[in-house]
């Protein structure tokens, strides 16, 4: 016999059964996502064992330019060197007949040696053998491995090299050539490849220096260390261009000082000659003095003689 129910009875069974159909979804999702998060203990042995065998040997290998877990072939005299820069070090050395000195064309270097097993190899970051990742930074353009990524390298297309620094912190000039300091961006005076030529001071060629880099209020480019030393020697002038190197407003004014503490003889009162400045680049006829000519344009005493 078919048993009749009141429709509130009726409400009450259709309520049941939808919380029943609720809760058996909710323990199917349950369930799925259980499963995806638990991983087989074997997995999660083999994925810990390769962590291990990518980090082993980190930071323990290497030379005093890099930290790596490599060393290079170099293409030019197929000998074994822990780095490019150890390379040209010992290929450029006083001891080096200087027929024989030369550098190490860095972006065909094909071959590179494992440290951990030996192994000889085509560049790569992960050794083919052991399994050992030979570097955390790997640049394949310039075959750059280094394991010490908190100097925060980064590659620049326009310069063609790995710079550091960190990418955010720099932006490249195409017409100077090379890349500068965010805080430049809008304010430093481009030169044409400014830093495609040695040091003025030391010689040292800029753009693949590993040496930090300052730009001159007119536009040349020098080392910081270079620069300290000769503001250290009382030089204030570019050696390229001979501009100040810095605000010499108060220097200025002390040699004012000096120049009217200093009367010249009588003979000189009235001597005038003309002067060229080094800073605007105006020239100018002013009276004569024994410790120097100030420039009538830009009241700059760093000027020069030309006719007198």
């Amino acid at each position: 016999m078919a048993i009749k129910h009141s429709e509130s009875e009726q409400s009450v069974l259709e309520d049941m059964q939808h919380i029943a159909c609720k809760r058996k979804e909710m323990e199917a999702v349950n369930s799925e996502e259980s499963n995806q998060d638990c991983m087989p203990a074997e997995e999660l042995t083999d994925s810990t064992k390769t962590a291990e065998v990518l980090e082993k040997g980190f930071m323990q290998y290497g030379c005093s330019h890099y930290q790596r877990r490599c060393r290079i072939r170099a293409p030019c005299c197929n000998e074994i060197f822990d780095c490019r820069h150890c390379h040209n070090e010992a290929k450029n050395s006083i001891i080096v007949d200087q027929k024989h000195r030369h550098d190490i064309p860095r972006h065909e270097v094909r071959q590179v040696i494992c440290s951990l097993c030996g192994t000889e190899q085509e560049v790569g970051q992960v050794c083919i053998n052991c399994g050992v990742c030979m570097a955390k930074y790997f640049c394949e353009a310039c075959k750059l491995f280094d394991d010490d990524t908190s100097k925060k390298q980064y590659h620049c297309d326009g310069c063609g090299i790995c710079r550091i620094g960190g990418r955010e912190n720099f932006f490249h000039c195409s017409k100077c050539g090379c890349c500068y300091s965010m805080l430049l961006k809008n304010s430093h005076p481009c030169v044409e490849g400014a830093m495609h030529h040695d040091c003025p001071v030391c010689f040292e060629y800029l753009f693949e220096s590993r040496n930090d880099v300052t730009v001159l209020p007119c536009g040349h480019t020098i080392h910081k260390y270079c620069l300290k030393e000769m503001r250290d020697h009382l030089q204030y002038a570019c050696p390229l261009c001979s501009k100040s190197v810095c605000d010499m407003s108060k220097v200025w004014e002390k040699i004012d000082m000096e120049i009217a503490a200093t009367p010249m003889p009588e003979p000189y009162q009235n001597k005038m000659v003309w002067i060229l400045c080094n800073d605007c680049g105006k020239t100018s006829k002013v009276q004569f003095h024994v410790v120097a000519q100030k420039c009538l344009n830009c009241k700059s005493y760093n000027t020069r003689q030309t006719r007198g």
